[in-house]
């Protein structure tokens, strides 16, 4: 079968604290685009998983996502069975984007309507947050507050459909580097958009090291078209929230920062 895999941005990322276990204590809004990969997912008799991937960045071993979500569906529904997952990616990794995550739970969802096993939002919601942080979220697909590292979930009002202009430099930011040199107590600029106070607390660590990023985000602010611009994630995906029509913005960017810059014009779901 056949399944989407859409991508996200972060309206709001408070990071609140290191907890016991290693992981960040956080407060997210989530909410997914348009932009999404698409995953051919099919199953056979036998066991293995085989991963391969249009993006030769991507690995198809057991580094992938979506290879350790087959490896834990079968583990917690005691099936056996073969599995091959044709991936197709459209978003762009290390971006902040959360595209392996969402890759993740696309897998999760496939298997269950392939096998039938009809095992619920809440379920699978068990398995992806065994995967990582913040793939439950994709299970459901929808604006959602998260809490804990990511994986206490509260359905939150769709915000109105925003149209949103990315821009990735052709470089990829670690998670795991951006929460551990995170900063606390660090002013940033406030900015409201549909009663949604934007704030990004991963934007200090992140721009003090790729300074790149923050010329970015303040040319995006120049711009009439834009009515805010912020770093999603841990980066290094910058967006802006558009106003107005369609816009030769995208290609002014292109111009301003390089065509290796990677752009995608979308909008929330």
């Amino acid at each position: 079968m056949t399944i989407q895999a859409n991508a996200k941005v972060n309206l709001v990322l408070r990071v609140l604290g290191k907890r016991p276990d290693g992981f960040h204590e956080i407060e997210t809004l989530m909410v997914p685009i348009s932009l999404s990969d698409e995953l051919d997912v099919s199953i056979f008799p036998g066991t293995g998983i085989e991963v391969q991937c249009d993006d030769p960045d991507v690995p198809t071993d057991a580094g992938n996502l979506v290879w350790r979500a087959a490896a834990v569906f079968s583990r917690h529904t005691g099936l056996t069975f073969g599995t091959t997952i044709v991936l197709r990616k459209r978003i762009p990794h290390g971006a902040g984007l959360g595209g392996g995550s969402s890759d993740a739970a696309a897998v999760l969802k496939a298997l269950d309507d392939l096998h039938r096993t009809s095992l619920g939002d809440g379920a699978l919601e068990q398995m992806a947050a065994e995967i990582g942080s913040d793939i439950p979220f994709f299970i459901r697909n929808r604006a959602a507050r998260c809490r804990g590292r990511g994986e206490i979930m509260e359905e939150a009002p769709r915000p109105i459909p925003l149209r949103l202009l990315l821009l990735k430099p052709p470089f990829p930011v670690s998670t795991a580097w951006a929460y551990k040199h995170r900063t606390q107590n660090v002013p940033c600029l406030t900015q409201t958009v549909a009663g949604i106070e934007l704030v990004n607390d991963l934007e200090a660590p992140v721009f003090g090291k790729h300074l790149l990023l923050p010329v970015m985000k303040a040319w995006l602010l120049e711009q009439s078209e834009v009515q805010a611009a912020m770093m999603s994630g841990s980066g290094s995906t910058v967006f802006a929230v558009l106003q107005g029509e369609a816009t030769p913005l995208a290609a002014r960017a292109k111009m301003r920062f390089g065509e290796s810059l990677w752009t995608c014009e979308c909008h929330t779901e």
